[in-house]
C-alpha cells in the first residue's frame, strides 16, 4: 500500500538535538472543524515543549483566536467560502470544497514562510490527513510533510477502499451490510462511508481516493492514539508502510485540560453533577456536527426519561435541523425529567468525564469522544453517524468490549434497554471493569520509557533527520 522510501529513523543524542533545536519551526495546518482543530493544536503544544516553535496556518472558517496561544504565530489564509459557499450542510461538500479553494492561499503563505530571512528555518509541515492537496504542494517546495490523523488506526478502512470495490462490497447491497471484512476484522460492510462508487465524480470517493492517494507520498502518519489500544491495526499498517508511525497519543492527557472549543461551554454541567451520586450520571453528547431529525431526537428524550436514570445531555443549537433548541420536546417531557435531567447546550466535556458522578457516555463515537472516555474509565452508549466513528463504535463494542452500540436505529425501547444494561446491570459493570483497564494502559503508555514517550522520542529525532 505505501512504497515511498523516506529518511532512515536515526537516533539523536540530548545534547545535539537542544543544540539542533534553537531556532527550529514547525508549520502546522488543521482543518477547520472541532475535531480536527482540537488535536493539532494539541500536537503543537506537545511539540512546542520539546522546543520547537510553532507557526499555524488556518482558514478563515472556524478562524482560530490567537489569543489563546501566545506561545504560536498565527497565519490566516483565505478560503473562499464567502464567494463560493457550501451547496448544502454536508461536511463532505465543505471539506471537497476547502481541498480546491486553499491550494493557491496555502502555496503562497507557505513560501512566503520558507523565503522569509526572519524567521527561523522551518523542519517540517504537519497537516491534518484530509488536507491532501498539502502533498503536492510540499514536494513542490521540497519540504517533508508529516500527517496527523485525528482519528484512530482505522485509517486502514479507508485505504482499503480499492479492495472493497474490486471484489463487489461497495457500493453497499443489503444484503451485505452485516457481512465481516475479512482483511480488517472485526469490521462489518455497514462500518464503512456510503458512496456513489458507480459515480467517479462523488465527492467523498474523491475526497477518500484523494486523501489515501496523498498520504501515500508523506514522510510519515502521527497518531493521536497508543500502542496497547491499537496493537493489531498498527501491527498490520507497519507490515504495509515503508514511512514510519508514530502513535503517541493519548494527546489531551499530556497536559491539564484547555479548551479550544468553537462553542461557550455551560458551567453548569459541573455544579449540577456536583449534586449526583457516583456514577450515577449517563452523559449525552453526539459532538459538534451530528444531526438528528425530530423522531429520532424525540426517541432518545423518551429512552432517556424511561430509563430513570439521571443524565447530562448537550443539546447542541442546530442537532435538530429547523429547530432552535428544544422546541420538539413537548406533551410533558421537561416536567417528567425534572431534578433528574440537565440540559445544556455545551460542555467542557474532559471535565464531566473525569467527574465521580458520570458513569457513562452515550456518544456518537467520534475519535476525540472515544478516547477521552477511555483514558476517564467511562463506558460508552456508541450512536456512530458517519465515517470512521462507525469503525470507531465496532471497536468499543467488539474488541474492547467497552461500550454498547445502538445498530438498529434509535426507538426508546432500545435507547432504555441499552442505559439500564449500562448503567445498572452486571455487563454494565463488566464493561467498566474492561475499560477501567484500558485507562490504566492510557496512562503507563505517557511515563518514561511507556509507548507513547517513545515514540514521541522517535518523532522528535526523527524531525532532526530531515
Amino acid at each position: 500500500m505505501f512504497f515511498y522510501l523516506k529518511p532512515r529513523l536515526m537516533e539523536v543524542s540530548t545534547e545535539t538535538r537542544m543544540q539542533q533545536m534553537t531556532g527550529r519551526r514547525l508549520v502546522v495546518f488543521p482543518l477547520p472543524l472541532q475535531g480536527h482543530i482540537n488535536p493539532m493544536l494539541q500536537l503543537a503544544n506537545i511539540l512546542h515543549s520539546r522546543g520547537f516553535n510553532i507557526t499555524v496556518i488556518h482558514t478563515q472558517y472556524n478562524s482560530l483566536n490567537p489569543s489563546k496561544y501566545p506561545h504560536f504565530t498565527f497565519r490566516p489564509i483565505s478560503d473562499g467560502l464567502l464567494e463560493t459557499p457550501p451547496s448544502t450542510e454536508r461536511g463532505r461538500d465543505l471539506l471537497t470544497l476547502l481541498n480546491v479553494n486553499c491550494v493557491a492561499p496555502f502555496r503562497d503563505c507557505l513560501a512566503q514562510l520558507l523565503s522569509s530571512v526572519s524567521e527561523e528555518p522551518i523542519a517540517c509541515l504537519i497537516t491534518d490527513a484530509i488536507w491532501h492537496f498539502t502533498q503536492a504542494v510540499a514536494d513542490g517546495l521540497k519540504l517533508p510533510r508529516l500527517v496527523l490523523h485525528s482519528g484512530n488506526i482505522s485509517f486502514l478502512a479507508f485505504a482499503v477502499h480499492p479492495f472493497l470495490r474490486e471484489t463487489g462490497f461497495l457500493p453497499k447491497q443489503d444484503s451485505q451490510t452485516e457481512e465481516p471484512v475479512e482483511a480488517l476484522p472485526p469490521l462489518k460492510i455497514k462500518d464503512f462511508p456510503t458512496m456513489d462508487i458507480a459515480n467517479p465524480e462523488d465527492d467523498l470517493y474523491m475526497l477518500i481516493d484523494g486523501m489515501v492517494k496523498a498520504n501515500k507520498g508523506s514522510s510519515g502518519f502521527i497518531w493521536n492514539s497508543f500502542k496497547e489500544l491499537e496493537q493489531p491495526a498498527l501491527a498490520t499498517l507497519r507490515r504495509r508502510s515503508i514511512v514510519p508511525l508514530f502513535p503517541i497519543g493519548p494527546f489531551h492527557k499530556y497536559f491539564p485540560a484547555s479548551s479550544s472549543s468553537l462553542l461557550a461551554q455551560d458551567p453548569s454541567s459541573i455544579s449540577w453533577l456536583d449534586t449526583q451520586s457516583p456514577k450515577s450520571v449517563i452523559y449525552v453528547s453526539f459532538g459538534s456536527l451530528a444531526t438528528f431529525d425530530e423522531t429520532e431526537f424525540l426517541e432518545m428524550a423518551w429512552g432517556l426519561a424511561n430509563s430513570m436514570q439521571p443524565f447530562l445531555w448537550v443539546v447542541r443549537p442546530g442537532l435538530i435541523p429547523g429547530s432552535e433548541w428544544l422546541e420538539p420536546l413537548r406533551n410533558g417531557f421537561l416536567e417528567a425529567v425534572s431534578g433528574r435531567g440537565h440540559i445544556v447546550k455545551w460542555a467542557p466535556q474532559q471535565e464531566v468525564l473525569a467527574h465521580p458522578a458520570t458513569g457513562g457516555f452515550w456518544t456518537h463515537s467520534g475519535w476525540n469522544s472515544t478516547l477521552e472516555s477511555i483514558c476517564e474509565g467511562v463506558p460508552m452508549i456508541c450512536s456512530p453517524r458517519s465515517n470512521n466513528q462507525m469503525v470507531s463504535a465496532r471497536y468499543a463494542s467488539d474488541v474492547w468490549r467497552v461500550g454498547v452500540q445502538l445498530e438498529n436505529g434509535l426507538e426508546r425501547v432500545d435507547v432504555e434497554r441499552a442505559i439500564r444494561k449500562l448503567m445498572v446491570e452486571s455487563e454494565g459493570e463488566e464493561m467498566r471493569e474492561r475499560i477501567m483497564c484500558l485507562k490504566e494502559k492510557a496512562d503507563l503508555c505517557l511515563r518514561e520509557g511507556g509507548s507513547s514517550y517513545q515514540s514521541l522520542e522517535s518523532l522528535v529525532n526523527y524531525i532532526f533527520s530531515f
